[in-house]
């Protein structure tokens, strides 16, 4: 199976080192398939040194692959005249609609835990975001937003039924998958449905397509209630399913509580294509010092080779999915992992050495 590589720029390089190396190990504990690694030039570093933000075919190679892995983009120096940042991942996005943003938020033991009720210690939940449409639809491609001269801005917020119905049937699917698993097997519909047209129409869709799924339990939060309930009440939630700028806030807000954006792995998946990355930004300050916290990237990993699994009907790359998850579990649990972010004593290469020997027993 091929993967379309794009390390990008900072601590991106670093982190899909580091995913690499215990993907592929878990590959061979497993006794799957083997992965071939096509890379491609993208990001800001790339944008400073040609003028474009990804290689020329890049974009056609990354939709030919069967998975796309971003490691991260962008650098605070490097930026649009109007001071955007270089982002063709979005581009990507829109172009092989990847509507699916899954992000992944697990507690784990020995690892920062920010809230000090009890119960924080055993969060477990996804922040399901749609990620080609609501207010990002502006910033995929030119021409979704107004500009007046210098006195006004208008950006375009999206929402459509085709996008919205496949978004709400991925949610509720993913709720019997984790229901199988032990899971509460809950979806929350995260809207401003008393405000805006748009999302009181995001609202019916999911109210249209929850009686399919009669085996899961619904429920439904104000956008600024989510926010409050996430600090006060976030074991009371399972699947979190809403808008594109909605999820890339909450998802972060959720993210830090267990630990930091170095945990905060994610999935992009499409009818077609998929692509993962850690959540977490470029961090050029500590790129190339072995500083940096690949837990992300490499849960991203495993989301990878389960969507891969997926896709192929493979179960021994489902296992070396699994594998991965416990090898990450077991680190924390053993105290074996202390990353720096953290404020513990182990960067990037120190984790992934740690990892690969938990993967060894």
């Amino acid at each position: 199976m091929e993967i379309a590589l794009i390390k990008g720029d900072g601590i991106g390089v670093d982190v899909s080192d580091a995913m690499m190396t215990i993907v592929d190990r878990a590959l061979v504990r497993c006794a799957a398939p083997e992965l071939a690694y096509t890379q491609i030039q993208a990001g800001a570093a790339y944008f400073k040194e040609t003028g474009n933000d990804i290689e020329p075919g890049g974009e056609e190679k990354a939709g030919e692959a069967d998975a796309i892995f971003l490691g991260a983009i962008g650098l605070p120096s490097i930026r649009h005249d109007n001071g955007t940042e270089i982002s063709p991942h979005l581009r990507i996005r829109d172009r092989f609609g990847l509507y699916a943003g899954v992000r992944p938020i697990k507690a784990y033991p020995n690892s920062p835990q920010r809230l000090a009720d009890p119960r924080a210690a055993a969060i477990d939940m996804v922040v399901l975001r749609e990620s080609t449409e609501g207010l990002f639809y502006s910033a995929a491609a030119h021409g979704r937003s107004v500009i007046i001269g210098d006195s006004e801005v208008q950006d375009t917020l999206r929402i459509t039924r085709a996008t919205t119905e496949k978004l709400h049937h991925f949610a509720f699917k993913l709720a019997q998958k984790r229901k199988s698993r032990g899971k509460p097997g809950k979806v929350t519909c995260v809207d401003k449905a008393n405000v805006f047209n748009s999302m009181a129409f995001f609202r019916k869709i999911f109210d249209e397509i929850a009686p399919q799924y009669p085996d899961i339990e619904t429920g439904y939060n104000y956008v600024d209630a989510q926010a409050l309930d996430l600090i006060r009440q976030p074991w009371e939630f399972d699947i979190m399913v809403m808008e594109n700028m909605f999820g890339d806030i909450l998802s972060d807000l959720a993210g830090g509580l267990v630990g930091g954006m170095g945990m905060a792995a994610c999935a992009e998946i499409g009818d077609a294509n998929a692509m993962f990355q850690p959540a977490h930004g470029s961090a050029p300050d500590i790129m190339g010092q072995d500083k940096a916290n690949p837990l992300a990237a490499i849960m991203s990993g495993g989301l990878m080779l389960d969507y891969l699994a997926e896709k192929s009907g493979d179960e021994s790359i489902r296992s070396a999915a699994v594998l991965i998850d416990q090898a990450v579990d077991t680190g924390f649990a053993e105290n074996l992992l202390r990353p720096m972010e953290f404020g513990g004593d182990m960067g990037t290469l120190a984790i992934t050495e740690a990892l690969l020997s938990i993967l060894q027993r």
